[in-house]
């Protein structure tokens, strides 16, 4: 992601041998994100990821990086940590914590239709289950607790209006997690932020013209919540319209269907849906609110525009929308 601490060439061959991978060919920043620095790294081995964590620490990290292990042993198509001979896969660079991962194949779908959506309901709904007996417990570190923390801070930026949509729907999400429908809710590890780039897809050799899913990546802010809050993340960034944040009606249920051919919601999922759609809204809002008002300097930093969900907000609130129950 973006670059907030420099790695030389000789660090990266540190850890490159430690970790078995052999010599270093190439390592090249990679530009998109603004959470942590990651890097192209390829080796004698093959390609992987060398990330540098700048928020998390060393505490945190083995949930995320364990859980990634957790995943792919059940055959999950997700990026394996590499360990070393002693089976440590967190490792320290400039006294920040470090890993390394194999690079997922493909590219990103940045404009999914309907098929892409489908594989991507489908291998949510299989991540979903597959970390049911994770044994690591850490909580959605972007949940309700930091909306409640950031909103505050951030008021003194806003504009009337834009306070009161923001102060009246952290309001109604509080009231929403107090419920007893809301504790109702299944919940397990999720990704919490499975955007259109943090999928992969590569041609489908099969089927002539389409391409198949090769991957979840970017676990950095999973944790345990509600599985429906994931849904709802991936509703509101695949099956919506980039320039009004409309839901598309097709993506949509086609994304639903294919997540409840694999676990069907509850009747409670589906009456909560709506409110999620906004909860989703909400944390992205309030996270590209923070890093644009009160941004990290980074030598490759550029904040998302906060306007796109507040737009995205504004359409769940006077749209609400039920995915349709399936047969």
């Amino acid at each position: 992601m973006a670059v907030f601490t420099e790695i030389t060439d000789a660090q990266a061959q540190a850890l490159a041998s430690r970790l078995n991978l052999g010599q270093v060919q190439s390592l090249r920043g990679i530009k998109a994100g603004i959470e942590n620095t990651n890097y192209f790294l390829t080796t004698d081995a093959g390609e992987f990821v060398l990330t540098v964590f700048e928020r998390l620490s060393f505490e945190q990290l083995p949930f995320y990086l364990q859980l990634m292990k957790h995943l792919a042993a059940r055959g999950l198509a997700v990026p394996d940590p590499q360990a070393d001979a002693a089976g440590q896969i967190l490792f320290e660079l400039q006294g920040k914590p470090a890993a390394v991962v194999n690079k997922l194949a493909g590219r990103h779908q940045l404009a999914p239709d309907m098929f892409h959506c489908e594989q991507v309901g489908a291998a949510l709904a299989r991540m979903h289950l597959a970390g049911q007996d994770f044994a690591l417990h850490q909580p959605n570190l972007r949940g309700l607790a930091w909306w409640t923390e950031t909103v505050p801070v951030l008021l003194p930026h806003l504009t009337q209006t834009q306070n009161e949509l923001i102060s009246g729907e952290l309001l109604y999400q509080q009231q929403l997690a107090a419920s007893a429908s809301y504790a109702e809710l299944p919940r397990g590890p999720i990704h919490a932020d499975l955007f259109r780039d943090n999928v992969m897809f590569d041609l489908d050799h099969g089927l002539p013209g389409r391409e198949r899913l090769t991957g979840f990546f970017d676990f950095y802010f999973a944790g345990v919540d509600a599985w429906l809050f994931d849904v709802a993340v991936c509703l509101n960034d695949w099956c919506i319209n980039l320039d009004d944040g409309r839901l598309d009606e097709t993506r949509a249920q086609a994304f639903v269907s294919a997540y409840e051919r694999v676990r069907p919601l509850s009747g409670t999922e589906r009456r909560l849906l709506p409110a999620m759609l906004r909860a989703a809204a909400l944390r992205f809002w309030v996270s590209r609110l923070w890093d644009f008002h009160l941004p990290r300097e980074a030598s490759l930093l550029k904040p998302h525009d906060p306007s796109h969900f507040e737009r995205v907000l504004r359409e769940r609130i006077q749209r609400p929308w039920h995915a349709m129950a399936q047969a």
